[in-house]
């Protein structure tokens, strides 16, 4: 599906599935130098189960025209603007990494129009190394190397995520390449990674939430570890907040080395709250 945002044409997966009137809606928000394939079982998943599913690409990112988002800020901007793009009056939001950001922020604007917020591989502050700063901007490629040695811990999902025997490493890293070739005005992997390291609003973002919460972390994440949303979730429940916490004995990619137990968690989330 494509959709008009801000005089941008923007894509948006929407599972195989056309939308129905009356169903409730999920947003899948992607994170650095990926696309809306990130997500392909779970929004599959939803989309023939009850869900109109919108699992976009980022501005500048895949199928998407339009400035890439220079801040977790911009991101959340985006999201609010392809709502009303879209016609949704109300959505779930789904993010992971970067994208777990932005869908915070978001939801901390928007408020009653986010029914959930789930938090995929999350942190704050998502501090980004200066060495991978640096060698995002001046070696992309090293920098894609280094990020998923870091963020993978198997090499061949159980066969519900893309297929028996793939191989994730290099999957990930193909697209990764893809995504940083396919947009040749701006780096998006030092632009993505840049946003995250500055991002100082997830400890307010999280005061002004008005839906419940769920955090799928990785228990061998060496990218955002776990420990590194303790702040966020200790902040919600002091709110008061509905939190829920589930820990999946993978890395920073849950979506596809825990396929089956992310969407677990999503869908027991998003069908008990």
């Amino acid at each position: 599906m494509q959709f008009n945002v801000a005089g941008a044409s923007i894509y948006g997966y929407s599972g195989g599935r056309s939308w129905q009137t009356g169903q409730p809606t999920s947003v899948f928000i992607h994170g650095v130098l990926n696309d809306h394939s990130a997500w392909i079982l779970q929004s599959r998943y939803l989309a023939h189960h009850g869900w109109n599913v919108l699992a976009i690409d980022l501005p500048g990112h895949g199928r998407s025209a339009g400035q890439p988002p220079e801040t977790v800020e911009q991101g959340a901007d985006f999201v609010a603007a392809l709502l009303d793009a879209a016609g949704i009056a109300r959505a779930a939001l789904i993010g992971h990494s970067w994208g777990s950001l932005i869908a915070l922020e978001a939801a901390s604007r928007l408020r009653d129009r986010i029914s959930h917020a789930a938090l995929v591989g999350t942190a704050f502050p998502m501090r980004v190394s200066a060495a991978l700063l640096d060698a995002a901007q001046n070696e992309p490629l090293k920098a894609i190397a280094m990020i998923n040695q870091f963020s993978r811990s198997t090499l061949a999902p159980p066969p519900s995520a893309l297929g028996p025997g793939t191989w994730v490493d290099g999957a990930s890293i193909a697209l990764n390449k893809r995504i940083l070739a396919g947009n040749r005005q701006v780096n998006l992997l030092h632009t993505g990674f840049t946003a995250c390291d500055r991002y100082a609003g997830g400890l307010e973002a999280v005061t002004k939430l008005s839906c419940p919460l769920l955090f799928v972390l990785g228990q061998v994440d060496q990218m955002t570890p776990p420990k590194a949303a303790q702040g966020l979730i200790e902040q919600a429940r002091a709110q008061g907040q509905s939190v829920q916490v589930v820990s999946v004995p993978v890395g920073h990619h849950e979506m596809t080395e825990a396929p089956e137990g992310t969407l677990a968690a999503l869908r027991g989330f998003l069908n008990s709250t």
